[in-house]
């Protein structure tokens, strides 16, 4: 019996393991990196050890320390969790080698199914449809080629050892084959250790479609149903749903067959995931094995009411699975959304910093396994995700609405997150049809992510923006005894009396930024009664007045929440401030800008020739390409640099044609948001 588990991982899925293992009366041991040391895992856990430094090569990915660590502390078996250590044969080994149960398959079947070409093999020989393609060992650029004119473009790249996403790259044209080639191999190699690359045809609009298995070491193998999981932006998946829209009874009767058995073909044992290709005309494809639990495994359990780190665990003490195909039956319908750190309005780029504000209210068919807390930190040493959002309900309709209860209900701030996104996507008439593939982001993800708004709610936002200001004001003001006309008394800090008339207003001028839409304010306060706010907001063609009413748990600089009092209605209005940044949440939408001084900003503005030659980090990372160097010439658009930061490649392009004058980093050194990357002198004209 495993009576001590250490957690090999990090966030929501370390809490997500401790969980189970407190229901089952055994200890847990937590892992963390200095960046994690204050998030809720590490708190949670019966014990939580030091790894090391934040970069994941000294910390989550040190077999030897993990090892080292569970032989020093009584521990019997070690989880992975996902990601990192999850698929890694090696990690597998050494648990075995040392004596420690590994909480997942054997290395064997992790390498042959961790290997994509291997693993196609496999499934071909188990008479399971392949997606056509080149999985050889030939590795030369030439052969590559050749092989992805064989089957046609558009074709995609794919690490051979590769998982979550990472490695892959859809190439629709030959000229564009070699760039695409060596970025997919540079990330291939940084992600996994192996530059290996296959070739794949690129299915037209297909839908993603995996299927949960479950394997004991006594012969049994069940199937826990599908996943939908075709919301996926570069590839990752952000939104899955159980049962598939797509799938009739009998489609669903035999892809669950294939998925039982390629698990059989392999001699598999654990908890994985079979995960296909399925085309506009019901055919279906092999598309990889995940050798591990799933980030999305909430919504299976949910639907069938099993936990399925439970069965892992029983599973790898030996025991048979206590359950039977027939026992398995789907109820109702069940939804997760990836909440993730990042910026929809600036490309998706990676958010980092201290979470101001982080809560999600629970409520009936709702779950939240988040891995951050109100007060941690989000680092750029990991992936973005934050939470896993999950509803259920007795029917897809039922499950869409208390997912866009939950949505609505939660709270971010501090950071910029993909919350308004998923809205937009949860919200979006061809996701609630049903009818969607692949290809859905793709064709409505730029509208979702920078959003434009009726009339009346752009103009309600802009009075939320300015009420915000406004209430800053007064806190500001409310810190000084009196105005400068001497021997009266300061009308802001009477806040259990009506305000004199005559009070000085407060006049601010602000220039409130949502996404690329920017609008200048000019704003007069004064204070109304009690610590209500009179407020004057004027734009181009229009000038409203209304109210501000602060409620009763209102805050101080940070946030708060009121009223707004309008003419004709009065809304809710719920936010959190930090320097120029603003959050709030107005008519169940997630809002935020930013919100200056435009004369500041205009003096700024007169060196932008200058600041316009200095190419900076968009957010902290590593340099892992430096495509130029001083002297050089390079053309508007031409890549430059290329960073990495929470997992993500991310490309710093020429904004203009000139020369370089100096290359600020090398590969391999790690940079901070804002510095400067490249210098680049303009050319004439």
């Amino acid at each position: 019996m495993i009576e001590s588990v250490l957690i090999a991982n990090r966030g929501e899925i370390a809490r997500r393991v401790i969980r189970t293992c407190r229901e089952m009366g055994i200890r847990t041991v937590a892992v963390y990196s200095d960046a994690d040391r204050d998030l809720p895992f590490a708190r949670e856990a019966d014990l939580a050890l030091r790894l090391g430094a934040p970069p994941a090569a000294e910390s989550y990915l040190d077999v030897a320390k993990l090892v080292g660590l569970a032989q020093g502390n009584a521990v019997d078996a070690i989880h992975p969790g996902y990601g990192f250590l999850a698929e890694n044969p090696a990690f597998s080994e050494a648990c075995a080698q040392a004596g420690l149960a590994f909480i997942g398959p054997s290395a064997e079947v992790i390498r042959a199914m961790g290997d994509k070409a291997e693993a196609k093999r496999r499934m071909e020989a188990a008479g399971v449809p392949i997606v056509p393609g080149y999985m050889g060992d030939d590795a030369d650029e030439a052969t590559l080629l050749r092989e992805a004119e064989r089957v046609g473009f558009p074709v995609l790249l794919k690490a051979v050892a590769g998982g979550g996403g990472r490695g892959i790259r859809l190439v629709t044209e030959a000229e564009r084959f070699p760039a695409e080639l060596e970025s997919a191999r540079r990330e291939a190699r940084n992600a996994f250790g192996d530059d290996r690359v296959m070739t794949e045809k690129y299915l037209e609009r297909p839908r993603h479609v995996e299927f949960q298995v479950l394997a004991d070491a006594h012969g049994t193998v069940l199937h826990l149903f599908e996943r939908e999981c075709s919301v996926q932006r570069r590839h990752q998946k952000v939104v899955e749903e159980t049962p598939s829209p797509a799938l009739t009874p009998a489609l669903r009767v035999e892809m669950a067959e294939a998925a039982v058995r390629a698990t059989q073909a392999i001699g598999y044992v654990g908890a994985g995931t079979i995960e296909f290709m399925l085309d506009a005309h019901g055919r279906f494809y092999f598309l990889e094995m995940n050798t591990r639990l799933q980030v999305e495994h909430p919504i299976t359990e949910l639907t069938l009411g099993v936990d399925l780190v439970r069965l892992q665990i029983e599973v790898a003490e030996g025991r048979p699975l206590s359950l039977r195909q027939e026992d398995l039956v789907p109820r109702g319908h069940a939804i997760e959304c990836r909440l993730n750190a990042e910026d929809p309005a600036r490309g998706f780029l990676p958010s980092v910093g201290p979470l101001r504000a982080f809560e999600f209210p629970a409520g009936e068919g709702r779950r939240v396994d988040a891995g951050f807390a109100a007060g941690t930190a989000v680092s750029p040493h990991y992936d973005s995700l934050l939470a896993k959002l999950i509803a259920w309900g007795p029917s897809r309709e039922e499950a869409l609405r208390r997912m866009a209860r939950l949505l609505a209900a939660g709270r971010v701030a501090g950071i910029a997150s993909n919350l308004p996104f998923l809205q937009g996507v949860i919200a979006h008439p061809v996701f609630r049809s049903g009818d969607y593939s692949t290809r859905f982001l793709d064709e409505h993800g730029a509208a979702l992510a920078d959003p434009e708004l009726p009339a009346p709610l752009e103009r309600e936002r802009l009075l939320a923006a300015a009420a915000i200001d406004a209430w800053l004001e007064r806190q500001r003001q409310a810190r000084h005894p009196r105005f400068d006309r001497a021997g009266e008394p300061n009308p802001w800090r009477q806040t259990d009396e009506p305000a004199r008339l005559e009070a000085l207003p407060a006049l601010l001028n602000r220039r409130y930024g949502f996404g690329k839409t920017t609008q200048d304010v000019a704003l007069e306060v004064r204070p109304g009664a009690g610590r209500a706010l009179e407020i004057t907001a004027a734009w181009v063609g229009t000038t409203h007045r209304f109210a501000y009413l602060p409620g009763s748990a209102n805050g101080d600089e940070s946030g708060g929440e009121g009223w707004l009092d309008l003419a004709e209605l009065r809304l809710p209005l719920r936010w959190d401030a930090a320097g120029n940044q603003r959050w709030f949440t107005l008519r169940g939408l997630h809002l935020r800008c930013t919100a200056d001084d435009p004369a500041l900003l205009a003096v700024r503005g007169a060196s932008a020739a200058e600041a316009s030659e200095r190419l900076r980090a968009p957010l902290p990372g590593k340099v892992i390409k430096v495509g130029v160097q001083a002297g050089e010439t390079v053309k508007p658009d031409q890549p430059l640099l290329v960073l990495e930061a929470m997992k993500v490649e991310h490309t710093i392009t020429a904004p203009f044609g000139g020369k370089v004058t100096r290359v600020c980093f090398a590969e391999g050194e790690q940079v901070n948001r804002d510095d400067q990357l490249i210098e680049l002198e303009a050319t004439e004209g």
